[in-house]
């Protein structure tokens, strides 16, 4: 049985035990679980049902699954919870993911909870408030383990066992000097097989792969990825460590980011996903200009056919390939912009490479578009029966896909050198120019042999 399958019979169960009001046996069934598991299954159940579980979940399972519930649920499950218990709850959660919570809620209430926290962990956390929510340091958590070089291995497992509990992950030990710079990195596989009177400075690694605490996440994740780390430490301008990001926060940013980058190629800049005017009136904001744009481009189209309408006249069967050279023409242009907006997010595409890729992509265009035109002439010559008729359109097919393709992967680099996001602003430009480009060229080889067409 799938795991989806599982847990579905599991909600089930549980929702059968809490109507026949079997707390205890339903909090036995759901206290094994994975956190992730039972956040899925709170999220599931009416409110009701939510707060005599969830009061009824120790503190640290609390937190767990407080860590684990989307930004929405999490304010609702605090909201069941006394002082106290709030309290004994942010208290088990990791530095970075009670960052997360706070930030989603109201500026009141973020500092209503965070005065239920000792004042040390207050601070810290505020300090991690500080930072940007989409650089290293609003992601990063401040629970690590450092040792200094100076120790022996033998030391250095010593202090790891008093550590380590309040530590987020110990796959790897950063290795920093007296004034807290860091200078090196073990494995806690070369700290277990190393002889326990070695130096920490003879087994350490000293060029260590570090961020910079205002480094956009986005490039983090980057870093994280080429180098396959389990966790990544974040240093400051004097290069001391000052957190590490682990692998499960990446995982969050690259869903976000990814999300981010499809919602901005529709052009709605950001996710829609809280209900109400609020919703409407963010929904309107984003999209709105980018409609605006498509819309004079469809303007400006509109007077390209306009100032071609005699010959339109003369030949009507013209208008019928027209939606075909623009469509054909806006795939290209997408499929192109797509690739390079990607290369571009994933770091693929520096500015060296820029001049390649957009040769790269107008060779694609013109091949596709070779390919094309000359089904789609035959199509032309066979159905009205006129030669040069066929000749225009796969002509007009031909030389629109190559200028396409070229605008898909010109306009986002030339975007990100004027420092615009090109998943923002790219779809509307790219679908512009390209109707504008395809109707002037058709039109424009119709009006170099209209003589020979008309009849």
């Amino acid at each position: 049985m799938g795991q989806k399958r599982e847990n579905q019979a599991l909600l089930e169960t549980i929702q059968n035990l809490l109507a026949e009001k079997k707390l205890t046996e339903a909090l036995r069934l759901i206290v094994g679980q994975h956190p992730a598991d039972v956040a899925e299954i709170l999220s599931a159940l009416n409110e009701e049902s939510q707060a005599l579980l969830f009061r009824s979940f120790d503190e640290e399972l609390a937190g767990f699954v407080l860590s684990e519930s989307d930004p929405g649920s999490q304010a609702v499950l605090l909201a069941f919870l006394g002082s106290a218990k709030a309290a004994s709850v942010l208290r088990e959660m990791a530095a970075d993911d009670l960052v997360d919570l706070l930030g989603e809620l109201p500026v009141g209430s973020a500092e209503r909870l965070l005065k239920l926290l000792p004042p040390e962990d207050a601070g810290r956390v505020r300090q991690l408030l500080g930072y940007g929510e989409d650089t290293a340091g609003g992601i990063m958590t401040t629970e690590l383990v450092s040792i200094r070089a100076g120790l022996t291995v033998g030391e250095a497992i010593a202090e790891l066992r008093e550590k380590a509990p309040g530590a987020e992950t110990i796959y790897y030990v950063y290795v920093v000097d007296d004034e807290d710079r860091l200078v090196g990195v073990v494995s806690l596989r070369e700290l277990i097989i190393a002889r326990e009177d070695q130096l920490i400075s003879e087994i350490m690694r000293s060029n260590v792969v570090s961020v910079y605490i205002g480094e956009d996440q986005e490039e983090v994740a980057r870093i994280v990825s080429k180098y396959n780390f389990l966790a990544v430490p974040v240093v400051d301008y004097k290069n001391r460590l000052r957190g590490i990001i682990t692998f499960d926060d990446i995982m969050d940013v690259i869903e976000e980011e990814a999300t981010e980058d499809f919602y901005r190629l529709a052009g709605t800049w950001e996710t829609e996903e809280s209900a109400g005017r609020p919703r409407v009136l963010r929904s309107l904001k984003t999209r709105l200009p980018w409609l605006l744009v498509t819309l004079v481009g469809g303007i400006i189209s509109g007077r390209v056919i306009r100032s071609y309408s005699d010959t339109l006249n003369s030949v009507l069967a013209l208008a019928y390939f027209m939606p075909l050279i623009a469509g054909m023409g806006g795939n290209v242009g997408t499929q192109s912009s797509t690739i390079v907006v990607r290369g571009i997010a994933t770091g693929d595409i520096t500015p060296v490479q820029a001049v390649r890729y957009v040769l790269s992509e107008a060779q694609v265009g013109l091949l596709v578009g070779l390919i094309c035109g000359a089904l789609v002439g035959l199509v032309a010559y066979l159905w009205q029966g006129l030669a040069v008729l066929g000749l225009i359109v796969g002509v007009a097919m031909m030389a629109n896909m190559l200028t396409a393709a070229t605008i898909g992967a010109l306009v986002p680099l030339v975007f990100r050198r004027l420092g615009i996001d090109p998943a923002v602003a790219s779809a509307p430009f790219i679908s512009t120019g390209i109707d504008i480009t395809g109707l002037s060229i058709y039109f424009g080889l119709t009006a170099l042999l209209l003589s020979k067409l008309v009849i």
